[in-house]
């Protein structure tokens, strides 16, 4: 599970966010776009928000147009009140309708899953809609998935194999026993499949860090690094201001710099 994926090649990077809810999944996310996307190194990124909440346009400061729920919600109604023929013409349209729920935005691209308000499982749509993203991404550099707080939405509606698995934690014992469950999961191979994961402590004071650490590695995973608790962050978030907009000078864009050049997604000179 901790084996490291470096490779000179960074074609094809999947990397996907988990953790109990409240722990900053969609902030460190933010955060990894913002250094990806001032690199310089004109990497083609795509971040996937599939949690229903929608989390990441708002932080990110994006105005999403529509939704891989509305493209899900439009191919059930068409398969409940056309003909045949219609849905033929309709899956033909898949890839453009995945396209249309692609906000291209300045030095990366943008999908949020979003709500359906169709009810019912509709897996073969599921399927559907899955492999025309599994397919988008593979013209991307790198992918960052903004996940909900279990795995089960990844897995059903995005990717079913990822390279890397982040799991965000605060200093809470809660918290910790969540990245533990995610552990299990991800180590089964049943929920979604991974080859890396790794452990990051968010929030976390300077005098609680050691503590905090020793605590993560009970657990076993390889810990990526430890992000402080950052005021900019919070006053971001309490003025409705885009965390993309926070200084480079705020504490934790550089352990978030630090964690990216963990993941060899930038060279460590970037």
């Amino acid at each position: 599970m901790q084996e490291s994926l470096k490779s000179n090649n960074l074609n094809g990077r999947l990397i996907a966010m988990c953790g109990k809810g409240g722990v900053g999944k969609t902030a460190l996310t933010a955060l990894m776009i913002k250094i990806l996307v001032s690199s310089g190194n004109h990497l083609k990124l795509l971040a996937i928000d599939a949690d229903p909440a929608m989390g990441l346009p708002i932080a990110l400061g994006v105005d999403i147009k529509k939704t891989m729920g509305a493209v899900r919600d439009e191919i059930i109604r068409t398969a409940r009140t056309t003909k045949d023929e219609r849905k033929i013409e309709l899956a033909d349209m898949l890839d453009y309708m995945v396209f249309e729920a692609l906000t291209e935005l300045d030095g990366y691209s943008l999908i949020a899953m979003g709500r359906s308000e169709a009810g019912g499982c509709y897996c073969p749509v599921n399927d559907l809609l899955r492999s025309a993203i599994e397919e988008l991404s593979k013209g991307f550099d790198i992918v960052i998935i903004d996940g909900e707080a279990g795995l089960e939405q990844i897995h059903r509606n995005v990717m079913r194999n990822i390279d890397t698995l982040i799991a965000i934690t605060d200093k809470s014992a809660r918290g910790l026993q969540v990245v533990d469950t995610i552990k299990k999961m991800a180590m089964s191979g049943k929920v979604i499949r991974c080859s890396r994961m790794g452990m990051v402590i968010n929030r976390i004071r300077a005098e609680e860090k050691e503590q905090a650490i020793k605590s993560a590695r009970e657990i076993d995973i390889e810990i990526l690094g430890c992000i402080p608790e950052d005021d900019n962050i919070a006053q971001n978030d309490f003025i409705g201001k885009p965390i993309l907009d926070i200084e480079d000078t705020s504490p934790s864009i550089a352990a978030v710099k630090d964690i990216v050049v963990k993941l060899d997604v930038l060279p460590s000179s970037a």
